[in-house]
């Protein structure tokens, strides 16, 4: 089977970096049998080259000699992968917005931003075009663009899932995760890739959920149809009654910073180097976080890993054998035009958007849980998404809890 390389439009270049029919088979057969995967740039697959948003990087990369432990595990069940698909660059965004790409297109919110960084992988389902998007979170990256487009999507139990042949952003905070359509796909994927080595699950199913939490200070945070869509959610039978436990909110700004700064710290240690090498190769957002990202010096990212313990022990305490509720995103898919007059202007609505969401998205990244992020729909009719925030390793009893409410 020869690949497609993507250079028209048809397929989509902004969705699609190559394209076969499949693009690599099935290695197995099993449970998975049938379903085709969006596999983002970011993971080897033998025979290929991993890009990561970047047409510098993917035209000095050399192509794989294994598949990475993802994607192999997807293969084996059953899977086949239809193609290789666009990311922001490094994964160090939430927008979609590619510079060199363009931005993929959303067609749940037609003339919107796509969400990334898993933004091919979003797009590619959301079209139909497969029927799993294999991704990554590093900072909210599958749940941004799961509520954006209307999709299903998790975060994974930080280390639940190999990161074995993904190209990293930040590894304190790197997750594999995946989109799908409805929740019993994404709940299949899971039965796949939440396994250890000796075969046995490791997302080890526990009994019941001992509550939810659905704290008022957290849906401030969010536009209030967001607000208004999630409070009619909690209402569903198969959730425990919503408690309104106050969550330290006035701690979050520092959570984010110190996040952020372990972030910037462990991306440029990763890419620094080729960055340095290959100057004006990235696009104005992505190169910006860079700059900042250089000048961490190792004592302010030891202080505030200082800072993330605490914020760890806090948060998986509040969490404890219950399920945490709140916004997948601050606010629905912005705009194209509202992005790019912000950007002509020298403004900066992106990145505005992404402080916004990230106090809500790096809740469950320095704590190290698994989000699922269901999805919603506003009162004005966009989509939305609800994150429901499990215990560290119940991923698997998250995925049969959203095949539970699915049917609403």
């Amino acid at each position: 089977m020869t690949p497609v390389s993507v250079s028209g439009s048809d397929p989509n270049p902004t969705v699609w970096r190559v394209l076969g029919a499949p693009l690599v088979p099935p290695m197995g057969t099993g449970s998975l049998d049938g379903l085709s995967v969006a596999v983002k740039d970011l993971f080897a697959l033998e025979g290929f080259a991993v890009g990561a948003g970047n047409p510098a990087r993917l035209a000095g990369a050399a192509l794989e000699t294994t598949t990475a432990a993802a994607p192999a595990a997807l293969l084996a069940a059953g899977a086949s992968v239809a193609g290789i698909v666009r990311t922001d660059e490094f994964a160090y965004s939430l927008a979609g917005t590619n510079a060199h790409y363009g931005t993929p297109p959303n067609p749940r919110a037609p003339g919107r931003i796509s969400g990334g960084s898993s933004s091919g992988s979003a797009s590619a389902v959301s079209l139909g075009q497969a029927d799993v998007g294999l991704g990554t979170d590093t900072g909210g990256s599958i749940r941004v663009p799961a509520a954006y487009q209307g999709l299903c999507g998790i975060r994974t139990s930080h280390g639940a899932v190999s990161v074995e042949g993904l190209l990293p952003l930040a590894p304190s905070f790197d997750t594999v995760g995946w989109l799908s359509r409805d929740a019993a796909t994404l709940a299949a994927v899971g039965e796949v890739l939440l396994q250890d080595a000796a075969g046995s699950s490791a997302g080890a199913l526990a009994g019941a959920f001992t509550g939810m939490s659905m704290p008022p200070e957290l849906l401030a945070l969010a536009e209030p149809g967001i607000g208004e869509a999630i409070r009619e959610f909690v209402s569903a039978p198969e959730l425990p009654p919503a408690a309104t436990d106050p969550f330290p909110v006035e701690e979050l700004p520092g959570w984010l910073a110190a996040f952020q700064t372990v972030q910037g710290f462990e991306a440029w240690q990763q890419h620094g180097a080729w960055i340095e090498t290959h100057p004006d190769s990235l696009g104005a957002d992505v190169s910006g976080r860079f700059a900042s990202a250089s000048r961490i010096t190792a004592e302010q990212a030891e202080a505030a890993r200082d800072v993330l313990r605490s914020a760890r022990q806090r948060i998986r305490a509040f969490v404890g054998g219950g399920l945490l509720v709140l916004p997948s995103a601050s606010s629905v898919a912005p705009l194209l035009t509202e992005v790019a007059q912000s950007s002509a202007l020298g403004g900066s609505t992106i990145d505005a958007v992404r402080r916004a969401t990230m106090q809500l998205t790096c809740i469950a990244g320095i704590a190290g849980l698994p989000a699922l992020s269901l999805p919603l729909v506003t009162p004005g009719g966009l989509p939305c998404g609800v994150s429901i925030v499990g215990p560290v390793h119940r991923d698997l009893d998250l995925l049969r809890l959203a095949c539970r409410l699915s049917p609403r």
